[in-house]
């Protein structure tokens, strides 16, 4: 038995942007794959500000929709990251696509509304954390094309539910499917306890973040470029 058969929690975000440390939370998914058990809990938040029609044009949800139906912020945000640390005291990884931008937005979003941090709530740096987007470039980082998650499902010949993806669920369903078909490509990727693989990928992240800064810089582009810090943002 290895990390792979689980627990594995997988977590996602839909948010009303990309920026951490100023967007919000609009809808979350938790799915705990255990064995031949998959169980699912979501949420929709009311974010408190204005949703931008871009951002609802990806997942779906529109500032109405959020106002009406939504769950108060920091009500939701304490169960996500009340679940999360559980899982993570009981050694189950959390397993998320592009996992820096979910965990450092649920961070921010903590403490906009003074809540612990899942740091502060298990007394530790957050880990051990499974990113099928930093495992993918680390094992196999020549590959020509691009990595979004839709690229890896139709790398790794993972069908994504049938109204697609950008919906928080299925989202983190597929990251756990493309996860299993990395680890079938890549087996010995198992042979590794889960310390060793977290600081696999956080090795794999700088030198991917470090190559992807310079060349940025070559190219003469402005601005911070990617965190070298994995699996949150510094």
């Amino acid at each position: 038995m290895t990390w792979s058969t689980g627990p594995l929690l997988g977590f996602d975000t839909e948010t009303t942007g990309v920026g951490v440390a100023t967007d919000r939370i609009v809808t979350a998914a938790l799915v705990l794959r255990e064995g031949d058990t998959t169980s699912v809990r979501t949420w929709l938040i009311d974010p408190g500000v204005e949703i931008p029609t871009e951002a609802a044009a990806i997942h779906g949800i529109s500032t109405e929709h959020a106002r009406e139906h939504g769950r108060p912020p920091a009500e939701a945000l304490e169960e996500i990251a009340r679940a999360i640390a559980a899982e993570l005291d009981r050694g189950v990884p959390v397993v998320a696509y592009n996992a820096s931008f979910d965990l450092s937005i649920l961070d921010a979003e903590l403490g906009r509304h003074d809540l612990p941090t899942i740091s502060d709530r298990i007394g530790r740096p957050v880990s051990p954390v499974i990113d099928p987007l930093v495992l993918d470039r680390g094992l196999d980082r020549y590959r020509r094309g691009k990595r979004r998650l839709g690229n890896l499902c139709d790398e790794y010949g993972v069908v994504a539910g049938a109204a697609g993806l950008h919906s928080a669920d299925v989202d983190v369903i597929a990251t756990l499917d493309v996860l299993a078909a990395i680890v079938a490509r890549h087996p010995d990727v198992t042979t590794k306890a889960l310390p060793e693989l977290h600081e696999f990928q956080v090795a794999a992240h700088r030198e991917w973040a470090t190559n992807f800064n310079e060349w940025r810089r070559r190219q003469g582009f402005e601005g911070e470029g990617a965190s070298v810090a994995w699996p949150c943002s510094a």
